[in-house]
Parts: structure tokens; sequence; C-alpha cells
């Protein structure tokens, strides 16, 4: 027998999932512990081993392998938890990131901030002017060197960074990534003076055109390797000892793995990974399901995420944001809000009711945990509402204190407000209803879908107190909540259920046609660097598949849109295709007739995504049958429960869904107690428990909640 661990670290609670391979599913959940989250991951394993009768030491010696999904990296960054770094540059180019390419005073911005051009600024600069330093080489367009390495210089630099206390240098040369040769001695220089010293080169971490996108992207990896690889030592050595054998692989940003001894060279690529885990599993349940479009939606204890599955495949993009800098690499698109069951309600200067984006997290945590905190969060809120059970989450084990969530709520905003305690409970919950709402029709209806033509998975901690109510505000008619035996810990299924996947991309700026030969001699290189890469994880894959794509744009467009490339000998017919694949998709993103082909068309950046999959693919096993569509026998309780502000608290059944089988039909308002979640119906919709445990809630009727503001 081998297990697969998928183990998801968030800024709450630490998930975890086991599959046994032969149809057994258990989970656990723990408070993550900041900020040595490796003992949070510890006790989530030994939860794992009680479930199955065994200690933590057998179990691990008989684990093919643990997914981790780690949250330090983006945390870090975001919050500017990072470490000095210096940067390297060609002489005359250190301003290049500070300037920012104009793009640090609109990258991130929402369209109101976009508005106030006085109030625009270049908020978050990643280094001191004196950390950037210049050396003397410069490489053409076309890699030709003009002007050779000059070592005594880059000597001078480095030395002056070291003396400085650096220990962390990201080198990024004009065109590095045409000719990485200078980039490359640069580094063996760095090493011959300080050997322990972390190095990141632009040509290995973001090989794209685009001198301040490449070298912000490479200064962020440098910022983050250094702790992501002593938090990664430090929890594989303490799985070592605990008995673990099989490789432990760091879940990326882009949907699959790579080996945790190779993550920190690539740092970057791990931020936001464990916000891909749950689009991930979300791929997962719909190939049993036989959902294709999906919209995936995950509230954990700090955010609010979304991800779309579109004919079964996850969204992707080459591109995201950090604190107004772009970071060049591929990852699936996942949208996030502050907005989870932690979110802190708050008073603005207007008088306005908020949520978030500052969250409780696990420490102090909110009120009714009794660990310290004093604000009130949206927990509070659905404590106060009769939502959550007064005896506690976990099944009981976390307590729960009511006095401690009103005090909150009636300190902060019921007396501000002039609101009772009851009432200021039902705003905070419509106003979080509302703004994941918000989120939802930004990553759906803007990027131009129906929602009507979509399933909502809706899971995480908090995500199916509130799934039914968010998904009536975009128009979306079914939604899944995947219960069974992995509940509010969807995301580590979806690290569990996650292949080995790595990419590797090349600019290569040529106007289309493209050369045929041209084009195959870069994919293969391509291709070789990412069989290489998979030869070196340690695994052994059922089969490696390859999938081809190149970024292309208008003449004179600044941005790319990125389409596939078949795989095998390209031809002139071959690029004839992909300049005709380019103007469909161009027309799908922007508009039938937004192309202008006469402008002339250029390929950008050649790119391969190697998937190494694994020989395992956990499925959630069936449930038995009920034989009847009612549930009375899983009845607990009646208790007061407000899920509309207008018709207040109504005597609600609460369920326990450990007592339900497929086939019960649960018709709202009624509210399914898991042990690690909470599930509501609203008044005038119904659920019904599915083949696989999962809760299906038909929303085709609506009923506001936006009364708790009026």
């Amino acid at each position: 027998m081998a297990y697969v661990i998928g183990i998801d670290v968030g800024g709450t609670f630490t998930d975890g999932v086991l599959d046994d391979g032969a149809g057994v599913i258990v989970a656990a959940k723990a408070p993550s512990t900041p900020p040595d989250y490796s003992r949070g991951v510890l006790e989530v394993l030994a939860g794992l081993a009680e479930q199955l009768g065994q200690s933590v030491e057998a179990m691990l010696a008989e684990t093919h392998h643990i997914a981790h999904g780690t949250t330090s990296s983006l945390n870090a960054l975001v919050m500017g938890n990072v470490p000095d770094v210096g940067f390297i540059t060609t002489v005359g180019h250190r301003d290049s990131l500070f300037i920012m390419n104009v793009e640090g005073r609109y990258l991130g911005s929402a369209p109101d901030q976009l508005q106030n051009v006085l109030g625009q600024s270049k908020q978050h600069t990643l280094l001191p002017k004196r950390h950037a330093v210049e050396v003397i080489e410069r490489v053409d367009r076309d890699g030709t060197v003009l002007v050779p390495l000059d070592e005594e210089s880059v000597r001078a630099a480095v030395r002056a960074l070291l003396a400085d206390g650096i220990r962390s240098i990201a080198v990024s040369l004009l065109w590095s990534f045409r000719n990485p040769a200078h980039e490359q001695r640069v580094r063996e220089i760095v090493h011959e003076l300080d050997p322990g010293a972390f190095v990141a080169l632009s040509s290995e971490i973001s090989p794209r055109i685009r001198e301040f996108a490449r070298s912000a992207t490479t200064v962020m990896s440098a910022q983050i390797g250094p702790g992501l690889e002593e938090y990664l030592g430090n929890l594989e050595g303490r799985l070592r000892e605990s008995g673990l054998v099989g490789p432990l692989l760091v879940m990326q940003s882009n949907g699959g793995a790579i080996a945790a001894a190779e993550a920190p060279s690539h740092a970057i690529s791990t931020v936001g990974s464990v916000l891909t885990g749950g689009v991930v599993g979300a791929v997962s349940l719909g190939e049993q399901l036989g959902h294709r479009n999906i919209i995936s939606t995950d509230v954990g204890g700090t955010t609010f995420l979304v991800g779309l599955v579109v004919d079964g495949e996850p969204v992707r993009a080459s591109t995201t944001v950090i604190n107004h800098h772009p970071i060049n690499v591929p990852t699936l698109q996942v949208h996030a809000i502050g907005s989870g069951g932690g979110a802190i309600a708050w008073i603005d200067q207007g008088g306005n009711l908020q949520v978030g984006p500052r969250s409780a997290q696990s420490v102090p945590g909110p009120a009714c945990y009794g660990t310290g905190g004093t604000e009130p969060t949206n927990t509070d809120a659905n404590l106060v509402l009769g939502i959550l059970p007064e005896k506690g989450l976990l099944g009981g084990r976390k307590a729960l204190d009511l006095d401690a969530a009103r005090e909150a709520i009636r300190a902060r905003i019921a007396e501000p407000l002039g609101l009772s305690i009851e009432d200021a409970a039902a705003a905070i919950y419509a106003v979080q209803n509302a703004q994941t709402g918000d989120l939802l029709r930004k990553a759906v209806v803007e990027a131009g879908h129906d929602p009507r033509s979509f399933v909502l998975y809706a899971f995480g901690g908090a995500g199916p107190a509130y799934c039914a109510s968010y998904a009536r505000e975009v128009g979306v008619a079914e939604v899944v909540v995947p219960l069974g035996p992995v509940a509010s810990a969807f995301s580590a299924y979806g690290l569990a259920s996650s292949d080995v996947v790595l990419t590797a991309e090349l600019s290569d700026p040529t106007a289309m046609p493209l050369d045929p030969a041209r084009a195959q001699l870069t994919y293969d290189a391509l291709e070789a660097q990412v069989r290489d890469g998979l030869a070196r994880q340690g695994l052994s894959f059922e089969r490696i598949e390859i999938v081809r794509s190149l970024d292309l744009r208008y003449t004179m467009q600044l941005a790319e849109v990125a389409v596939e490339v078949p795989n095998g000998d390209l031809d002139d017919a071959a690029i004839a295709g992909i300049a005709q694949a380019f103007d469909r998709r161009y027309s799908e993103l922007y508009g039938e007739g937004t192309g202008f082909a006469a402008a002339g068309v250029q390929a950008i950046t050649f790119r391969v995504r190697a998937t190494g999959v694994l020989p395992f693919s956990p499925g959630l096993p069936k449930l038995s049958e009920a034989g009847t569509t009612d549930p009375t026998d899983a009845l607990l309780e009646h208790r007061k429960v407000c899920l509309d502000a207008r018709t207040g608290y109504v005597e609600t059944p609460i369920y326990d869904y450990r007592a339900l089988g497929a086939g019960h039909r649960i018709n709202g308002p009624a509210v399914i107690e898991v042990p690690t979640t909470t599930v509501v119906v609203p008044p005038g919709t119904s659920g019904v428990v599915d083949h696989l445990g999962n809760v299906v809630i038909s929303t085709a009727s609506k009923h506001g909640l936006e009364g708790a503001l009026t």
C-alpha cells in the first residue's frame, strides 16, 4: 500500500488529505502555527495517522509522496517580510527597477484607484538603491556580446553588497535570455567570494523580454528563496526523522508540483501554490462528476479565492501581480480578496460597514475563539446568527465563545451604527455575500463567460456557509459542496491529486510567419529542458505529456495572447495554423472584429509545459444509498438561525452530515453540520446528497439578503 498526502498550509488552518490508493480517503485539520508552520504540518500528519489507526512513523514509511502547498512565499512578499537582497544589472540600467516602466503606477490597482491620478504612487520599492549595482557588459538583442563582462567590476559590486550584509543576490543583465553566459559567470564570481550566498539569475527565473518585469521577478525570487530553502530544509528533515521515505513535493502556481530540493532555486514559482490547489481539485472532481465548466471558490480563514475551469482545463495566465510588481511565471489564474472566515468587520471614515481585507488569522483569531482576538469577524457574525453551533468547530474540539462574539460586534459595529447586535451580525453576513459576488462577476462575467453555463464548487472552512448566496448573485443555478471525507480540506485534496508540472519558456521576438526550422529548434531545446527537469524529480511517471504554446500579438501591441502549438515537426502549414488560432482566440477574448491582421503578427515567447503524470488519481469513495429522500433520521435539532435579514431568526432544522446518505434531499432553510465546515441551504433552495457525498444545491429562486443594510 502506498499513501499520497496533500498538505495545505493556510493563514488560519492547515489541512491534510490522505489517499490510500484503494478507495479510502481521510482528512485532518489543525490551526496553522506561524512562524514555524512545520509544527502545524506535523499536527495534521498526526491526525491523519490517528484516523488510520497507525503511528506517524508507520504511515510515513508507506507514503509514496507528500504534496505541500505553502503560503510562506506569498505572505512574505505581500507583507514585505523578506531579507535585504542585492541587484546586479548592466551598467546604465540600474534605475529601470525603480522607474518601473510606468507600470508601477497602475499594476494591481482597482479601477477607482486608477481614476485617482493625483493619488497614484509607486508604493512598494523592492530594495533600496544602494543595493542595486551595475557591472560592465553588454549583449545585444541577438545574443551577440558587444562588450565582454568586466570581471573586476563584478567583484567590486559583489564585495560592496557582501560588506553591506547582503547574502541573496538577483542578477538581471540586458538581453540575458538570448545569451545567459554573462549571468552564469556572475554567479560563479559571487560563489567564489561567498560560497553560501543565494543567487537568482533572470535567464533561469524569467527568460522573457521586457527588462523591468524580468528584473522584478528575479528580485522577488531572491527575496523568498533563502527563507523557502530554510523552511523546506527543516520540514523535510523533520519528516525524514519521522519516517518519510518518499519525496516531499512543493506545489507551484502553475498547478503542478516540484521536488522540495529544487523549489528554492525557482522560488517565485511557488507563490500562490495553495491558491491553485482548489482549482486542481475541481478539475479532478469535475472528471468524476462530468462537469467541464466549473467556478472554483474557496473561502478559507483569510481569503476568498476564485478560479475557472473551462472545457475541462484550468484557465492559465503568464503573469500575475503583487504589490504593483509583475511576476513573470506561468500560473493558474486565481482571483483573491481578503474575505475569509476570519476577515475583520470594521467601520470606515464615512461610517460604512466594511469586511476585510485584514484577517484575524489563527492568532489572535476571531473573538469567539477565545485566543486573544477582540475584533469582530465573519466567523463571529455566523455564530451570532446561529449558523455555527455554540458547541464549537471541528466536531466540538474547537470551542466557541458566543458572549465574546456578541461583545466584539456590539462594541465595534452595532453601537457605532445604531444597530442591534443581531442586525449588525446580519449586516456583516450580507456584506460578505455582496463582495464575494462582486469578485465572481469580475472573474467570470468580465472575462467574457456566461455564469449560467457553469457549475460552482464551494469549499474551504467557510465557503459552504455563503456559497448559495454568492452563486445567486451571478446567476449560477447549481452549487456543488465537495464533502465526503475531504470536506473543508478540498484544497489539500487538490494537492494530493496534482501531478508534477514543469514549464520552460524563452522569448525570441520574431515576425510571423515564423521560420519552421528555427521554431522547431527552440521547442526542441525547451522540451529537452523540461524532460531533464522531470528526470531530476526522483519519481516514476505513468507518462509524460508535453504541451507547446506561443505568445503572440499584433504589431505595436504591448500585451500578448497565448495559443497552443501542435507537437511534432513544424512546417509552413503548422505555422499558418498558429496565426489563424491567434486570430480566433483574440476575437474570443475581445469580441468579433477586434483583431487587426493587417498590422502583422509577432511571436514573442515560446513555452513548453511538461506534466509528469503520477500513478495515483485520488477519487472520492461512493456513499451508501439512503433509500429515501427524507433526511429526518439525520435531524439533530431545531435552532433559531438568521439567513435572511428581512425575516429575522427562524426555527431552522439542523442536520448531521455524518448521518446523511446518497439521495437525501434537504429543503431550505436548513443548516448541515459537517465536522470541519457548515453548509447553509437558504430559503427557496434545496440540497441533494450525491453518490460521492457532495451536497448539490439548486439556487433556482432568488432570495436577497440586501435587507440587512436597509
